[in-house]
């Protein structure tokens, strides 16, 4: 996918963030600091994460700036609240960057946290996929602890074969 025009990638974007939104909706409090191994991204540090990445390494190298991502732990947020509205605050935050972005700084170059130059669409793409990725995770990690998620698209793999049952 080439992004040509940032008013069509923000609302797309805002779309990939909805369905996060919406699956973060569901998750139980008590869950938050659970992790399917020790040492590894708990559900809290999942969400924190995309925020974090978001704001400190996408939209940081975007303006120009050195990436200051600096991890997900704790001590960004505790609890699900404060780590709901920390990622609500950095998405806001990286939302504000990107909306001052003009089509033709799409095609400008930002450097990678690896020293890589790519060009600003594809480093927003990046940034895309980045989040379904984690939120795939967050799906997984739901289903390990029997939590219902929604459909992605609004229909469950059991109704679309249902409904293709009809015709």
């Amino acid at each position: 996918m080439e992004i040509t025009n940032i008013v069509s990638f923000l609302d797309y974007y805002e779309k990939i963030r909805q369905r996060t939104n919406r699956l973060i909706a569901v998750i139980p409090e008590q869950h938050m600091d659970w992790a399917y191994l020790p040492g590894k991204f708990t559900v809290a540090d999942q969400i924190r994460h995309i925020a974090a990445i978001e704001r400190y390494m996408f939209a940081e190298t975007i303006l120009g700036n050195p990436c200051t991502y600096d991890g997900c732990g704790k001590e960004l947020a505790n609890g699900y609240e404060q780590v709901v509205q920390y990622f609500n605050d950095r998405h806001e935050e990286s939302m504000g960057i990107f909306r001052n972005l003009s089509d033709e700084d799409l095609n400008r170059k930002c450097i990678t946290p690896g020293n890589t130059p790519i060009t600003v669409w594809k480093w927003l793409r990046a940034m895309t996929e980045h989040e379904i990725h984690h939120r795939a995770q967050l799906y997984l990690y739901l289903n390990m602890l029997g939590v219902a998620t929604p459909p992605m698209f609004g229909l469950s793999s059991e109704e679309i074969i249902e409904n293709s049952r009809i015709h």
